[in-house]
């Protein structure tokens, strides 16, 4: 007796709950709840359209990029990159109200355009400005919170992973995604170095003074070893919007100007090469594995009917765009307390794109507006993975140190509505390298 359209989809998103709550790897999981719902409602052979799905998921040269990008923040990782770049940027900040917590700031956003990981992010420059934030006496709570809530630039400003596997899932081109998230990059940092101003402003006596002025020549000798980490930035970044690389061959290059810089450095040893390999390797088949899921399951869905008929369901309740995009942001934030943002966009994906193609909202301006979600869910308990790593290192419980983000949390929304109301922020440069 076939099943109809509500019933399956409740027996099915039962199963996946029921699935992921015995800990089974949510690849795994996808695979099980493609595979029950092919049984339920075809006849075709799953094990013809498990291997063409993941084939044609996974054979792509786009997703090159994705280890290459990887391996090139692991590399980053493992130098001496976050002192050189605390020494190089605190000379230069000491004037802004709040003074060092903007290198907090500013070093992650210089540490995301070369790296794609928020973890990696967080970790490298938390490692030398919490203990230095520390020592000087300034707002432990501000600290924490400013470095978690900066450590999330690393999924937003390009190259970013969750962006690769964006343009994967929902077939745009990676490198327009890249474009569209550089200006909300910006922006958020704004908007973090912007509440930091005002809450130094407010509560002065949890500002250090500042300290003794510095001769102009000095700062720059301290800031000259940052000059090959920017000149990587900009190349890259020139590279994309001139249209003279693919993103792919800019992970490559990418990958070529991290080892250069760590072996200047001094850190390129045979241990640190190998150990940022394997890490690489291990995140890097973790990835493939859910897309795999996920392309089994995108494929399976499609025979039950339920994406068509969600989509026809969504255009019947005349939701306005604007109501659409606001149910989707608490449908995220919801998906952000309970599992990682790879999986949000992978899950996600075959329900939500039709509607979002309905509504004629831009691709491009809604990979961007998702991967701002993914950043919200770094930092939502209990599995925001930020808070792990800063709980780690400054041994504050993650209780604490979400108190400590939420604030950044909520400027992340404000980020969405920014780019929700004009989304040209994110549509400019990908039309500028792009004119249709």
């Amino acid at each position: 007796m076939a099943l109809d359209l509500p019933t399956l989809s409740i027996l099915l998103l039962g199963f996946l709950v029921v699935v992921l709550a015995t800990g089974v790897w949510i690849a795994v999981a996808l695979g099980l709840v493609g595979l029950l719902a092919m049984v339920l409602t075809t006849s075709v052979p799953v094990g013809a359209v498990l291997a063409t799905s993941v084939w044609s998921a996974t054979a792509s040269w786009t997703l090159a990029a994705l280890p290459l990008f990887i391996w090139m923040g692991e590399i980053l990782f493992r130098t001496r990159l976050s002192e050189q770049m605390f020494r190089g940027l605190a000379p230069w900040l000491q004037w802004l109200p709040g003074r060092l917590m903007h290198v907090n700031v500013v070093g992650c956003g210089i540490f995301a355009a070369v790296s794609g990981s928020s973890a990696a992010t967080c970790a490298t420059i938390g490692k030398i400005a919490l203990p230095e934030l520390e020592k000087r006496g300034y707002d432990q709570r501000m600290s924490l919170g400013s470095l978690a809530g900066s450590g999330t630039l690393g999924l937003l400003i390009p190259p970013s992973i969750p962006m690769v596997v964006y343009a994967v899932t929902a077939n745009v081109s990676v490198l327009q995604v890249f474009l569209g998230g550089f200006l909300p990059g910006l922006l958020v940092m704004a908007l973090y170095s912007g509440y930091i101003i005002v809450w130094s402003l407010l509560n002065p006596a949890k500002t250090p003074p500042r300290d003794p002025p510095m001769a102009f020549r000095r700062k720059l000798r301290e800031s000259a070893k940052l000059l090959p980490c920017v000149a990587l930035i900009l190349a890259v970044f020139l590279a994309l919007i001139l249209g003279l690389a693919t993103a792919t061959e800019c992970a490559a290059w990418g990958v070529t100007g991290a080892l250069l810089l760590a072996w200047f450095s001094g850190t390129l040893t045979r241990r640190t090469l190998l150990e940022s390999i394997m890490s690489a390797t291990r995140l890097s088949c973790m990835i493939m594995l859910i897309l795999a899921g996920a392309a089994f399951t995108t494929a399976a869905m499609a025979y039950t009917g339920i994406p068509n008929a969600l989509a026809a369901w969504v255009e019947g309740q005349n939701l306005t765009p604007h109501k659409l995009v606001f149910a989707l942001t608490i449908m995220y934030i919801i998906l952000g307390c309970l599992i990682d943002g790879i999986s949000m966009i992978v899950l996600t994906a075959v329900i939500v794109l039709p509607m979002v193609k309905q509504a004629g909202f831009d691709l491009i301006w809604f990979g961007v507006y998702l991967v701002i979600h993914v950043e919200m869910a770094q930092i939502t308990p209990p599995v925001g993975f930020n808070l792990f790593v800063l709980q780690n290192m400054s041994g504050r419980d993650t209780l604490t140190v979400a108190k400590a983000a939420l604030p950044f949390f909520l400027l992340l929304n404000v980020a969405v509505i920014i780019i929700t109301a004009f989304p040209e922020i994110v549509l400019v440069l990908p039309r500028l390298a792009f004119p249709e």
